[in-house]
């Protein structure tokens, strides 16, 4: 049984890795023409754009591993079965029980890469490709306001006109307020740069005190300005929410509870990274009835053809439940976990019905 399990582990794995490539070069070919718009802005050239495909990939495989484990291990199970290897097998002794620890372990073992390459890979990789976009575009990073970058401090508000991709901060104001939420002070520099201790050096200040008396106006050529706002937590404005790291995620959320500011989206890509590896053995278990089918109900372009409707579908619900939970606040658990226990119930049914047939 152990020569059997490896075999048939080999022809599934083989499969997905086949699959999984035909996918990361349909998906960085169309990753590539949305380049193609900047290429000639500053100093970015085919070659970067390249580069930046290139540093895509990691966060495509994150994505699309579930999607390539459900269409190679049909592509696999149904040659297995058009070539009457499964009958083979069937008859020599081969119980289900045994095909499904088989089905659980590959999927913990994909579940383990999707996670490694999700929190390790993923973020430094894409983090990377945006810096190196923004410095060879001379962009800086994307706004969601004309007026800037807006952040929250304790009770101060931050605004910067711009950020530069090595978290510069370019004409900064800081707005001051007492206890009783009362402007007592407006800071104003050209830039400020992060010294590592806690605190941001700011040059070129204009401080503004206000009091009962009125508006006293200061000029300083440089001032050490304390913040819990860090460069890690301004980077996440370079990388999307549901390519970071935990760790990163998990301090962006404390950061904005403590600002009391609104934490929905970021929670849901944290519950997503956590409960997404599950996808993998769902997608492997649903693959698992379709090899009980007789081969003329459905050929190997069949079943494949099944495949990719499976993984399309499972694709569209994943990003339809986090935009339906963030637009009604679901819980960020119900919202990230909802896919994954729609086709684990999916899965489940289908093998039942294998199972009475």
């Amino acid at each position: 049984m152990k020569i059997l399990n490896r075999y048939l582990a080999g022809q599934i794995l083989a499969s997905i890795g086949l699959t999984l490539a035909v996918l990361l070069l349909l998906f960085s070919f169309f990753d590539l023409l949305e380049e193609m718009g900047d290429v000639g802005n500053g100093s970015y050239t085919m070659t970067k754009a390249l580069l930046f495909v290139a540093l895509h990939l990691p966060g495509r495989i994150h994505e699309l591993m579930p999607i390539a484990a459900v269409i190679g291990a049909l592509f696999a199970l149904a040659r297995l079965a058009v070539n009457s290897e499964f009958n083979v097998m069937r008859a020599s002794g081969l119980p289900p029980w045994q095909l499904l620890r088989l089905m659980l372990g590959l999927g913990a073992s994909l579940a383990l890469a999707i996670l490694i390459v999700g929190e390790l890979v993923t973020p430094l990789a894409e983090q990377t490709a945006q810096q190196l976009k923004l410095r060879t575009t001379s962009r800086v990073v994307a706004q969601e306001f004309k007026s800037g970058l807006w952040a929250k401090d304790g009770r101060n508000f931050v605004n910067a006109r711009e950020m530069l991709p090595d978290s510069t901060l370019l004409k900064v104001q800081i707005y001051q307020f007492d206890e009783r939420f009362q402007l007592k002070a407006i800071q104003t520099a050209q830039s400020g740069v992060w010294t590592g201790d806690g605190h941001w050096l700011l040059r070129d200040v204009e401080l503004t005190r206000l009091d009962e008396t009125g508006a006293r106006i200061e000029r300083l050529p440089e001032l050490r300005w304390p913040s819990s706002i860090t460069p890690e937590l301004l980077s996440v404005l370079m990388v999307t929410p549901e390519r970071m790291a935990l760790h990163a995620l998990y301090s962006y959320i404390e950061h904005l509870k403590e600002n009391r500011q609104k934490t929905t989206r970021y929670e849901i890509a944290l519950w997503a990274k956590l409960v997404y590896p599950l996808a993998a053995p769902v997608m492997l278990l649903l693959a698992l009835p379709f090899v009980y089918l007789q081969p003329r109900a459905t050929g190997v372009s069949g079943r494949v053809m099944i495949g990719v409707l499976i993984g399309l579908a499972f694709y569209l619900v994943n990003r339809l439940a986090a935009h339906l939970g963030l637009l009604n606040d679901w819980p960020p658990s119900l919202s990230a976990g909802l896919p994954i226990l729609v086709f684990s119930g999916l899965a489940a049914a289908s093998l039942w019905l294998v199972e009475r047939r």
